[in-house]
């Protein structure tokens, strides 16, 4: 074979392996994301119904202060029974106790609802904060694992781009301007083999002539189809050639 186009094979496959390590990356990286996705999940949570506490707290204090306003009030319009001269002010008197007493009834079940809703929303805040506990003893195990995991990825990456990096050395500049041009929109299937006399870049079925410069691999065959590079693995191919 060619040596310029085994070069362009090695390099084309060498970039399939440097380009395998960002979806590996991306897995080893994964669990421990969806961990802290989860963890800010909660404490949103946390913190939103710490404010929803603090809004239904400052109701109750208004109606605890409304409560004491109409205590003062039905005090006062008992002060006031005693001085009562006519039958129309006692009526009057007796109409604002009623709607006093009523504003009192509703005051308190108000405050009652409020307390209700207050203690339901710190329950589940406790046990959110809980959850959150957990998760942080779950984090700091995944993200050991994780930097093991990423520690090997990239000890392994480094001897791939090192051996890329003698490659390229060895390689002219001719030739590597050519692969860099068609990797620009072929990505990792830059080079590729033929089976059954297509190619496998874009499945089309490949002329004898173009087939036949393959299986010599004498010179650099470019896919008439689609223009990436194009070489025979060793298969049932070479041997019925």
């Amino acid at each position: 074979m060619n040596k310029h186009l085994q070069q362009l094979i090695e390099l084309s496959m060498i970039d399939k392996e440097i380009d395998a390590f960002e979806p590996q990356i991306e897995e080893a990286n994964l669990q421990y994301e969806a961990l802290l996705a989860t963890k800010n999940g909660v404490n949103d949570e946390i913190t939103s119904l710490k404010q929803e506490i603090k809004d239904e707290q400052l109701k109750k204090q208004k109606n605890e202060l409304h409560l004491a306003e109409l205590s003062a009030k039905l005090e006062e319009n008992s002060k006031k029974s005693a001085e009562i001269k006519t039958e129309r002010e006692m009526k009057s008197l007796q109409l604002e106790e009623e709607i006093a007493k009523e504003q009192v009834s509703f005051a308190n079940e108000e405050i009652a609802r409020l307390e209700k809703l207050i203690d339901h929303k710190q329950a589940k805040i406790n046990e959110l904060e809980t959850k959150a506990s957990e998760i942080e003893g779950s984090i700091s195990s995944v993200k050991a694992d994780v930097d093991v995991k990423l520690a090997q990825i990239d000890v392994e990456r480094k001897e791939v781009f090192t051996k890329k990096q003698a490659l390229v050395g060895e390689m002219n500049q001719k030739g590597l301007s050519f692969y860099q041009k068609i990797r620009r929109w072929a990505k990792n299937t830059t080079a590729v083999a033929v089976r059954n006399q297509a190619c496998m870049g874009c499945y089309m079925a490949i002329s004898d002539k173009v087939y036949s410069d393959v299986i010599k691999g004498e010179e650099i065959t470019m896919c008439p189809h689609c223009g990436r590079i194009l070489f025979l693995e060793p298969s049932s191919d070479a041997v019925g050639a």
